[in-house]
């Protein structure tokens, strides 16, 4: 049997098989680079559902068995990171602690939710951990029994200011947002700078908002800028330079290179033509260095 012929065409039927080829290739880049599927335009009820799920979800996590365990507290004093565990959005967060910056608390769960404006699902699932101090569920037997010996937590109280640098670690935790953590941290910033020269330096400490760095300025203040630890800045090397907070190794290096080409450096002006060289704390800086 002759297998030759099998593979023998005439000029129609090469052409038939080319278009065929061709066809076939063409169909694999269509499929491999054109989207075939079809999208499915939600109704009115399923934006509105889809817009309620990240709710739904929140207190679904809550309900399930290995998830975040609540216990009794006192809902004034919720953070971001407990209300977001508590299934809370962020604008809910926001209410309540712009509510707190005022020195006013809220009292019930009713109050509560007025003023975070959270929903009655959610209120349900966290109002029966909430704990007020004894003086506010039992408001009554402390008029009758004449007890004054509470704080009234609306009215506010004198603000006693303090030093920063001789401020302890339990005076730092007194401010509302401030807990262990941080407090170690703006002691340690301290001892490395020797003493702060400014309030201004505690924008640069890693993890307090806006609304805590407020409550610092309105309960601390610097007296005095005696500086303990002095950078001098002709003599220190590279590796000490970077040891200083606002000089980070690519700016020490740029400061070791122009003063040895300018013999020395003079003055805070000389510093603030290096590149790199932080400008905007330039009055923070100057303190902290000898010439």
């Amino acid at each position: 049997m002759n297998i030759k012929q099998y593979f023998i065409f005439n000029k129609e039927q090469k052409i038939g098989l080319t278009v065929l080829v061709g066809l076939i290739i063409t169909m694999q880049i269509l499929y491999f680079f054109v989207d075939f599927s079809t999208k499915e335009i939600p109704t009115k009820e399923e934006e509105q559902w889809l817009a309620m799920q990240a709710e739904i979800d929140s207190v679904k996590t809550m309900a399930g068995e290995d998830t975040y365990k609540m216990y009794p507290f006192n809902p004034n004093f919720i953070n971001d990171f407990k209300g977001y565990k508590l299934g809370m959005k962020v604008a809910e967060i926001d209410r309540l602690l712009a509510f707190r910056k005022t020195n006013k608390y809220v009292n019930s769960a009713q109050e509560f939710q007025k003023v975070t404006q959270i929903s009655d699902s959610l209120l349900a699932v966290i109002a029966p951990y909430f704990k007020f101090p004894d003086w506010v569920t039992n408001k009554k037997n402390y008029a009758s029994n004449g007890n004054t010996n509470y704080k009234d937590f609306n009215k506010k109280e004198k603000i006693v200011i303090i030093n920063i640098n001789e401020a302890s670690k339990e005076d730092l935790m007194k401010i509302y947002g401030i807990g262990d953590a941080i407090s170690d941290r703006i002691l340690k910033q301290k001892e490395v700078f020797g003493s702060f020269v400014s309030m201004d330096q505690m924008q640069d400490i890693w993890g307090l908002s806006p609304e805590v760095i407020s409550q610092l300025n309105s309960h601390f203040k610097v007296y005095g800028t005696s500086v303990t630890n002095k950078i001098d800045i002709n003599n220190i090397s590279v590796k000490e330079l970077t040891k200083f907070p606002y000089f980070k190794y690519a700016l020490a290096k740029e400061i070791v290179t122009y003063r040895s080409m300018n013999n020395g450096i003079k003055n805070i002006e000389d510093l603030t033509k290096i590149k790199g060289f932080p400008v905007e704390k330039v009055k923070i800086i100057a303190l902290y260095l000898n010439f």
